[in-house]
């Protein structure tokens, strides 16, 4: 059988060559002794590693994509050598900026919505005349909560 791959580039992967052509020769030297019906199924099992071996394309490493630079008004692609690095970096940051911001004042605005929640339990509490026993009530909350929407 011919090996038709490419010669290796690096010295991983001659060594990983070699090793491979050890294990075909060990594991075809085992060969001889097995009957005729498993001697095909190796075969065909070969063949079909080999053809899968092919299909797939070794990796090319290529050079970085060329730089698109954009004039007037259009839109840049890659890093260009021209200026307005840090001016991009800014504009590009703002929606982040947004982001974060937004992300603080939903927090801010929960936070002082339970704060009147709360707030608002506790002036009735104190308040209210009661019993003791309604304080320890598992519904007395939501009661709470119920009367001052009604009120």
């Amino acid at each position: 059988m011919k090996n038709t791959t490419q010669q290796p580039t690096t010295s991983a992967e001659a060594a990983a060559e070699r090793f491979a052509l050890r294990v075909t020769a060990r594991l075809s030297s085992g060969t001889a002794e097995l009957p005729y019906d498993i001697t095909e199924r190796l075969r065909a099992s070969r063949m079909q590693a080999l053809a899968k071996r092919k299909v797939t394309a070794p990796v090319r490493r290529t050079a970085p994509a060329a730089v698109v630079l954009g004039a007037g008004n259009t839109a840049t692609l890659g890093r260009g050598g021209e200026g307005g690095g840090w001016w991009n970096a800014l504009v590009s940051a703002i929606p982040l900026l947004a982001l974060v911001v937004g992300l603080v004042v939903i927090n801010t605005a929960q936070d002082e919505r339970s704060a009147n929640d709360v707030a608002e339990v506790d002036a009735a509490l104190l308040t209210d005349d009661l019993p003791p026993a309604a304080y320890a009530d598992p519904g007395f909350v939501q009661f709470l909560k119920t009367s001052a929407q009604s009120n």
